[in-house]
């Protein structure tokens, strides 16, 4: 093995971290910023609110800064502002993991972050032209985005030792969380205390500074580092190099005919669902059945996300513990945190949908839920790189593009079965959301496998000695 303080792999992982970082700071700054952004008129006009439950009375009222413009789009036109960045980042997962297999992952997940930084810069001017304009901006940004992740698995298959794969990946990823748990306080902060376009300046700019070091720092490989050390290096080659496949072409027909894939992919699919019931729908739910507003209060809808944070990154120390120290094998060991992570949250979630009018355990209900899902991050999340190494960038390319989908029709599906905002319809939306992540997990368990398959090694027609 080679030492962990100051190497090169974990120098990787902690610019990856402050990258999803950023990244997801980008995603998630317009959710708050639009409260902002829309006339309280026209919200008032398309407030459906439930009277299920008395009005939640201790909500603190601040006085905003209301120098940024406001713009009269009703409930709908927000949701398809919210909704556009989902279009352009199904788009280039599966292109970015290709191009990531093909010319390495450090310029394409460079560029991603970078090309959505600048144009959150002139989303202030977007939203000027009209909404046209804006939604277009959003879709841009998710084309940008949508690189990210299959770039940063194709890196980590060249980069991550199969027994630190789960420590590794597990750290550059979190950054995502804590991304969603800075940003959203302190957006919130800014279009107090200044306004609403100062949000998408500050995080512009941040992810200019970290391209530039990305640039600086980091190589595509261990070969092609500059300051590697020669004991790190024969490290991560040598524990790699049963796992790589030196064949110039992609074996599409064996990898979509590859059911330990598609296994990754309902779980995948499955997980988001729930996951962005969580992200989206919950807070509606609070908001108009409970009648107490989370973006109200920055921190409390911060606190679910930092849960998730430490949990990615105490479980990947614990997956790679078990599978070093106690010899538990690479399959066992994501069937068991994939479990975990996918049922856990789907029984707080129905439980959601019984708690009456209490949103303190509405809260801590939606706390628990996104905690115990960071278990995932090291289940079927990097399970990629344990079946297929080499084209493990192409595979979360195509796992993302199914789990985007429920981002896109999950909320249309939640309003189609909520007209009349009643506890009882809510209770069969989180119901759906909790069996589909059941039967994920439960597929997952079924037909997940740990090992390199036959079609990801030289020969992928299984004539490999």
């Amino acid at each position: 093995s080679a030492p962990v303080c100051c190497s090169a792999r974990y120098n990787l992982a902690v610019l990856a971290f402050f990258g999803f970082f950023i990244l997801y700071a980008l995603r998630v700054n317009l959710s708050v910023a639009l409260v902002d952004m829309v006339d309280s008129n026209t919200t008032l006009a398309n407030n459906r609110t439930s009277k299920e439950c008395a009005e939640h009375s201790a909500s603190m009222k601040v006085t905003h800064n209301h120098t940024g413009k406001r713009y009269k789009w009703d409930a709908e036109t927000q949701g398809w502002i919210l909704g556009s960045f989902f279009y352009g980042y199904i788009i280039t997962q599966i292109p970015g993991g290709y191009v990531a297999s093909k010319v390495g992952g450090k310029l394409l997940l460079g560029f991603g972050i970078l090309g959505t930084a600048v144009f959150t810069l002139f989303t202030p001017i977007a939203a000027d032209i009209g909404v046209g304009a804006l939604i277009a901006l959003r879709a841009l940004e998710g084309l940008g985005e949508g690189v990210t992740f299959p770039a940063m698995h194709a890196m980590w298959s060249s980069w991550a030792p199969p027994l630190e794969r789960s420590k590794l990946l597990s750290i550059s990823y979190a950054g995502a969380q804590l991304g969603t748990v800075i940003s959203l306080p302190l957006s919130g902060i800014i279009c107090v205390y200044m306004d609403w376009t100062y949000v998408f300046y500050l995080f512009g700019i941040v992810g200019i500074i970290w391209f530039v070091l990305w640039i600086w720092l980091v190589s595509n490989t261990p070969e092609t580092h500059k300051t590697i050390s020669h004991q790190e290096k024969e490290y991560i080659l040598s524990s790699l190099k049963n796992q790589l496949s030196s064949q110039k072409s992609v074996p599409w027909i064996p990898m979509l005919k590859s059911l330990p894939l598609w296994a990754i992919v309902v779980a995948h699919f499955s997980y988001n669902w729930t996951f962005y019931t969580l992200l989206t729908l919950l807070p509606t739910y609070m908001k108009e059945i409970l009648r107490f507003n989370v973006q109200e209060n920055g921190i409390l809808s911060a606190v679910p996300y930092f849960g998730c944070w430490l949990c990615m990154l105490m479980s990947g120390q614990a997956a790679d513990h078990l599978r070093a120290k106690w010899n538990f094998s690479t399959v066992c060991v994501r069937k068991f945190f994939s479990l975990i992570g996918m049922i856990g949250p789907a029984v707080f979630l129905v439980a959601a949908g019984f708690i009456g009018c209490d949103y303190s355990l509405a809260v801590a209900f939606l706390t628990i839920s996104t905690t115990l899902g960071g278990f995932c991050s090291s289940g079927f999340s990097i399970n990629h790189l344990d079946i297929a190494p080499s084209y493990a960038g192409i595979l979360l390319g195509i796992t993302n593009s199914f789990a985007t989908i429920p981002g896109m029709i999950g909320p249309v599906i939640a309003k189609s079965l909520t007209p009349e905002n009643t506890i009882r319809e809510w209770q069969t939306v989180f119901w759906i959301a909790a069996a589909i992540n059941v039967f994920g997990a439960i597929f997952f368990t079924l037909f997940g496998k740990g090992e390199v398959q036959n079609w990801a090694l030289d020969d992928h027609h299984g004539h490999r000695n």
